[in-house]
């Protein structure tokens, strides 16, 4: 196996103006209004809702629960989310209200979101939160260590990560807003993918930026190679940043025309983004009655 230092530095150097031209197209992209409920409902089916707050209690992750399971009351066919993402501390909780779904129970580990923590923490962590019953571990890497150029301090600490969650896939969040350039992302992301993850995923949603769209097609190309050199489809999620309907129909555009339709499913690419699925919610409704609601009419997650 190649070494640490040896994945970083063979990653290809990223041309920023030329990702901002290819995104620059993805947005420019239209959808026929026969496709765009279809791209909508794919969307909520795509969603991780997330509650990672101080003052999260377990009658607040039963209600997200609720929301996970039905999305919409007053719209029959409107998916299910793909996962529920909390603290380890309340797995066990969204794990009991999503009994008899197949609805993914996601956990933050490894000191969440900083990440400064020793190894045996975030190991022990990491297999608490499994054993809660967690299928999900979305995982910090250490991003001093990274940055200090301390690669095989990150490979191995995702490695370990990976082997603590057992039968659980693992996603590595990069913490994007804090690596700096465009080259470091596609570097984190080669080096998490050989390491061991099932996911790559942009960030926390505590640190500005959070996902951007040239950010995540760095990743969505890495992951590309990654399956033409290896045969191994890995996972993307941004997280972060993303609030409209709009915006993650232009993320599904961008996918699709990187990585083709087998990455179109929630078993490879997630949106991680509380405020999303009420936006979404409010264009479904719209583009079946015709009549744009307030968001009032929807929960507040």
């Amino acid at each position: 196996m190649a070494s640490a230092k040896s994945i970083v530095s063979s990653a290809p150097p990223i041309d920023q103006i030329g990702v901002e031209e290819r995104v620059s197209r993805f947005t420019k992209r239209s959808i026929k209004s026969s496709s765009k409920m279809a791209a909508l409902k794919m969307a909520i089916s795509m969603m991780d809702l997330t509650t990672l707050d101080a003052k999260d209690t377990p009658g607040k992750v039963r209600q997200l629960c609720n929301k996970a399971i039905r999305p919409d009351d007053t719209i029959s066919d409107i998916p299910s989310v793909a996962a529920v993402c909390v603290y380890p501390n309340m797995v066990s909780i969204a794990k009991e209200a999503l009994q008899g779904t197949k609805i993914q129970v996601a956990a933050v580990a490894t000191a969440f979101p900083s990440g400064m923590s020793t190894r045996d923490v975030k190991i022990r962590e990491t297999k608490f939160a499994v054993s809660e019953g967690a299928d999900e571990i979305d995982m910090v890497i250490s991003r001093g260590k990274f940055l200090a150029g301390e690669y095989n301090f990150v490979f191995d600490e995702i490695a370990a990560v990976k082997e603590a969650c057992g039968k659980a896939h693992l996603k590595v969040i990069l913490e994007t807003g804090e690596l700096g350039t465009l080259d470091r992302v596609r570097q984190a992301s080669d080096l998490a993918m050989h390491a061991g993850a099932d996911f790559i995923k942009t960030s926390t949603g505590k640190i500005q930026p959070a996902a951007t769209l040239p950010v995540t097609l760095v990743m969505l190309e890495a992951i590309r190679d990654f399956y033409f050199n290896h045969g191994k489809m890995i996972g993307m999620k941004p997280a972060g940043g993303i609030s409209t309907a709009k915006l993650a129909l232009q993320y599904l555009v961008m996918v699709h025309e990187t990585l083709g339709d087998a990455w179109l499913s929630p078993d490879y690419f997630r949106f991680g983004a509380s405020s999303l699925a009420n936006d979404v919610l409010m264009q479904i409704r719209k583009q079946s009655t015709g009549i744009y609601q307030s968001e009032d009419y929807f929960t507040k997650d």
